[in-house]
């Protein structure tokens, strides 16, 4: 036998990209990938991947981990429970949040949750910096200076009465994102709406969690997506609309990148697979289905998956947010609260890719390639993740290694963050990722965990490639909008 020429190899799986499905064994030498192709030299450990499938590791762009709320809420989850029950699931990248709230200096928030994550992540990492405090400093100094060090992403809240940030300041962001060439990520809902709406529904004793998507009336999206494109057009400036729940939402969006604005947009399991319906359940058991915008209607899953389709949402997150049902989470206000006291957030880290790949390769809708487009590369395209999001050669070995016979029902206990459950409990997918390696090496092996906490990297990325993504996206939004950029 001829000395081994790898240090793995991967052997006699199908291997898909976001535009190919084809058979052919990996090498990996190292951390990264050296080869594709059939019957490679021997390798020094290999893996018989006959019968899966070899996808790119799962990245999930938007999860909310060891974060702090603006009421002074920790979620359940630390950046090792957290990572871990991603890896589980498939995942072997996350994007989360450094939060700043009012009075908080951006850089201290940013050094203080990436020391959390240096500590216990499991997974590669990188940082949304939440901007909820708009100061002069944050504009000139902070922006500019994170951008340029690596931080290319911000988000910013149109709603929540500590977090929202108005119009002018708004604009401010945008502004100064454009110049420092960063994404700016938004929650967008049209505040006024909310609150007005709430206030009603409990004056009237609607206090229920089934109330709550009620709360967040339907034109509270899209109302605030026309808002927010017509700040990005005036200043010709990139950004990326998290959670689409909403038909006319989508269709907001669709209208815009027909026009050339440059706007992103995605969605997440729960508006695929939950409805308002799950919310009404006894007592505050429904409180478990909560998060923020609500789930919505079958009616809009059908527009949303269309817009998956056709290319208006680019990609599919988690927005992992999880709260326990107990007095440390969604009970803070005590046992029976007004749905307007319930934390908004459910987890999904673990189940985001199994869900997705049931519906989208086991049952055939979008398929396999759009799985692996949507769940990987997209991701990693529009957020510019060095080596991440593809089986190519010289990228990094972030590779899932998908049974995609294999059987499994969705229950509380299986999942390995600390929410204590799953939206999804009960409900029976084909396909589970057996085997995840993080750069080569095998995290995940069947039931079998072998990361360590602080084996995770922090992924710097290039402002410039975020604000003008590369490629087929960067044609897709040709032309450019320069009408307030003149001003500049």
């Amino acid at each position: 036998m001829s000395d081994p020429v790898y240090d793995l190899v991967i052997r006699g799986g199908t291997v898909a990209t976001s535009s190919d499905v084809f058979a052919a064994d990996v090498g990996i030498s190292g951390e990264t990938i050296v080869a594709l192709g059939k019957n490679l030299g021997a390798g020094k450990k290999e893996i018989d991947a006959t019968g899966k499938l070899v996808l790119p590791g799962g990245i999930d762009a938007h999860a909310h981990i060891e974060q702090l709320s603006a009421a002074g809420l920790v979620n359940a989850d630390t950046f090792e429970t957290a990572t871990t029950s991603a890896a589980f699931g498939g995942t072997t990248s996350v994007i989360c949040f450094a939060a700043q709230h009012i009075g908080m200096d951006v850089r201290k928030v940013l050094t203080d949750y990436t020391a959390l994550a240096k500590r216990g992540a499991m997974i590669d990492y990188a940082f949304h910096i939440i901007v909820a405090d708009v100061t002069d400093k944050v504009i000139a100094e902070d922006i500019p200076a994170l951008v340029k060090e690596g931080y290319s992403s911000i988000k910013i809240f149109m709603t929540y009465d500590l977090l929202r940030v108005h119009d002018e300041k708004l604009l401010d962001i945008l502004a100064a994102a454009r110049e420092a060439k960063a994404l700016v990520c938004v929650h967008a809902e049209n505040h006024g709406i909310i609150s007005w709406m709430v206030k009603r529904l409990l004056d009237k004793g609607y206090t229920a969690p089934k109330y709550h998507p009620v709360s967040h009336a339907r034109l509270s999206e899209s109302e605030a997506f026309t808002r927010l494109i017509a700040f990005s057009e005036l200043l010709d400036q990139p950004i990326m609309i998290f959670h689409v729940s909403t038909r006319e939402g989508a269709a907001v969006i669709r209208e815009a990148r027909g026009r050339g604005v440059k706007v992103f947009a995605e969605t997440c399991p729960q508006y695929l697979f939950l409805t308002m319906e799950d919310l009404d359940k006894p007592g505050v058991e429904g409180a478990k289905w909560m998060c923020s915008p609500p789930v919505r209607t079958t009616d809009d899953q059908e527009a949303l998956w269309r817009a998956l389709d056709l290319g208006d949402l680019q990609l599919v997150s988690s927005d992992h947010a999880p709260y326990r049902m107990d007095e440390t989470g969604k009970l803070r206000a005590g046992p029976n609260p007004t749905f307007k006291q319930i934390a908004n957030g459910m987890p999904g880290l673990e189940v985001r890719l199994p869900l997705l790949f049931d519906a989208m390769v086991s049952k055939g809708r979008l398929g396999l390639s759009k799985f692996v487009e949507l769940t990987s590369t997209a991701p990693a395209q529009i957020y510019n993740l060095p080596n991440k999001g593809s089986i190519a050669i010289g990228m990094d070995a972030d590779i899932a290694i998908w049974d995609p016979l294999k059987k499994v029902t969705l229950s509380d206990a299986m999942m390995h963050d600390l929410a204590g459950f799953t939206p999804f409990a009960g409900r029976e997918l084909t396909g589970w990722p057996t085997t995840v390696l993080l750069r080569g090496s095998v995290l995940v092996e069947g039931d079998t965990f072998n990361g360590k906490p602080g084996e995770g990297r922090l992924m710097l990325r290039d402002g410039g490639k975020a604000a003008a993504p590369s490629g087929r996206l960067a044609a897709e939004m040709d032309p450019a909008r320069n009408f307030g950029a003149k001003l500049l």
